[in-house]
């Protein structure tokens, strides 16, 4: 598995339900907690490898590694804030972006298990911001056209200086 770079079209497509939870699944879920380990992030979904299926996993400091299949939102809060994100799919560069601090949601583990998790703080956002892969969006997406111009600028140029 790669991480898939902005520019990739995969990453504006939607990802569709698994139908089936199997051991191919939870070892998807495994080569996603350990390249999202190895590139230093706290979330990474399907889609930014190439998997278009609903699932995503994270990683927040604190906490275990958790496996969100076909994820479904119940509930976001009104109450929002600013954060700075960053994403596996567009590396070094960073902006501040507006989500619910909390949210409700019903998804199943790697093992077939549903739950429901209400959270907040950084846990929320992160599964906010990896709930937006599934969907096709990426945290710049969420930027004004001004912000979302600077962040692509300094990608390019960052990365155009680099070999990669």
């Amino acid at each position: 598995m790669e991480i898939l770079l902005l520019g990739n079209e995969t990453l504006k497509q939607k990802a569709i339900s698994i139908r089936n939870i199997t051991a191919e699944t939870a070892k998807i879920a495994g080569e996603l907690i350990n390249l999202m380990h190895k590139g230093k992030g706290v979330g990474l979904a399907g889609p930014q490898v190439g998997v278009m299926e609903k699932i995503f996993v994270v990683h927040v400091e604190g906490d275990e590694p958790r496996v969100f299949i076909n994820p479904s939102i119940l509930e976001t809060s009104e109450k929002t804030s600013k954060y700075e994100e960053g994403c596996l799919s567009i590396p070094g560069v960073w902006a501040d972006v507006i989500r619910p601090e909390k949210v409700k949601l019903q998804a199943w583990n790697e093992t077939g298990r549903p739950f429901t998790l209400e959270t907040s703080g950084i846990l929320a956002r992160v599964i906010l911001h990896e709930y937006d892969h599934l969907e096709g969006v990426l945290f710049i997406d969420r930027l004004s056209e001004q912000k979302r111009n600077k962040v692509i600028a300094k990608y390019e140029k960052k990365w155009s200086l680099k070999p990669r």
